[in-house]
């Protein structure tokens, strides 16, 4: 699992609706404040000082009433039972923190060392904040949430839109021999985009839990294929450079500001396409990744040995039926299916590229 996915999970598991979130409302309302920690790993038990252990299955009222205690409280990593309690936590005080409160500089470094999640509950300042390795969310109330994740669903549908110019525009280019590095540069800097924003509104609707459905919905929905587009537009064009593979030239694109991604100058420089400048309106061919991709029916694997065998889109648009036949995996009926497939992509194009 990779930090990204540990962070989401571990704000599903604190968010409304789960059985850890009244227990922390609980504490707030009790201001009585509380240092929790979630996981009992030994290099978390190497940090314990007194406390008793009790192993009882996990209620909020239970984790309010364990929290009037001065010492931080261990859950199992489900935070479906209690572990010990009035626990004196004693992390290395040379580990970094930003924190300023005597709590908080505990949980930031108990998570860093440790690698387990830390929540901490501030009765002064009435916050839930939860550190995760490097991480640190404040948790706030669902209006809040939900007013900012409103906002970025506006933001990831404007992205979309001119993510789907920018592919009607490519594929008008490609089945036409007419597209330049340019189309494909464009493509690439707003799909990172929307990646980004999804991305965004992905923690969102982790952090919202139940309330997060109906944004899952149309983050689901928003930012379907875009992915995969990328990644085959960057098989299809940039196959060229040696050393490079598709999660490195996609590393590349991360790097970058969104001013930067809407620039194809600096997105072709970004990814050094050829060591020098290119003209960013260079004819390029397209190998056919990208598209065969969207005929139905038809498996990865065929298009795989269909590309390899001929080489490039212009190429498959060109052979007769009988030629696709012959490519392993494939014969008549996807050959047929491909034809097909590629006529009404190619039916639904304009021949200018305008989008």
């Amino acid at each position: 699992m990779n930090r990204d996915d540990r962070r989401l999970e571990v704000l599903r598991q604190v968010a409304p609706g789960t059985a850890l979130r009244p227990g922390l409302e609980r504490i707030l309302r009790a201001n009585t404040g509380a240092l929790i920690v979630l996981g009992s790993p030994p290099q978390v038990e190497a940090l314990f000082t007194g406390g008793f252990q009790i192993d009882v299955p996990f209620t909020a009222q239970r984790l309010s009433e364990l929290a009037k205690m001065d010492g931080a409280l261990v859950l199992d990593e489900t935070a479906s039972r209690i572990l010990w309690a009035n626990v004196h936590l004693m992390p290395d005080p040379a580990i970094a923190t930003v924190e300023t409160g005597t709590r908080h500089r505990t949980a930031e470094r108990v998570a860093r060392q440790a690698g387990v999640p830390v929540i901490s509950v501030s009765h002064s300042m009435r916050t839930i904040t939860l550190y995760v390795e490097d991480w640190r969310q404040v948790l706030d109330d669902v209006g809040s949430v939900l007013s900012r994740a409103n906002q970025a669903v506006a933001t990831l549908q404007h992205y979309r839109a001119r993510f789907d110019e920018a592919g009607a525009t490519l594929d008008a280019s490609e089945l036409h021999g007419q597209a330049t590095l340019r189309d494909v540069l464009s493509l690439l800097g707003r799909a990172e985009l929307v990646r980004r924003v999804a991305d965004e509104l992905e923690q969102y609707v982790a952090e919202l839990g139940g309330e997060g459905r109906l944004l899952r919905l149309q983050l689901e929905e928003l930012s379907a294929g875009v992915d995969d587009e990328e990644r085959l537009a960057v098989r299809d064009h940039l196959r060229d450079r040696p050393g490079w593979e598709v999660a490195d030239v996609l590393a590349e694109l991360g790097r970058l500001t969104p001013e930067e991604l809407s620039d194809t100058a600096v997105v072709a420089k970004a990814i050094d396409l050829t060591g020098e400048p290119e003209d960013p309106d260079a004819a390029v061919q397209a190998r056919g990744y990208r598209l065969l991709a969207r005929v139905p029916q038809l498996p990865p694997a065929a298009v795989e040995r269909v590309v390899e065998r001929f080489g490039s889109l212009k190429v498959i648009l060109a052979v007769g039926p009988e030629d696709l036949e012959e490519v392993e995996g494939v014969g008549a009926g996807r050959a047929r299916l491909l034809r097909k497939g590629l006529r009404r992509l190619a039916d639904g194009a304009r021949p200018d590229g305008d989008a």
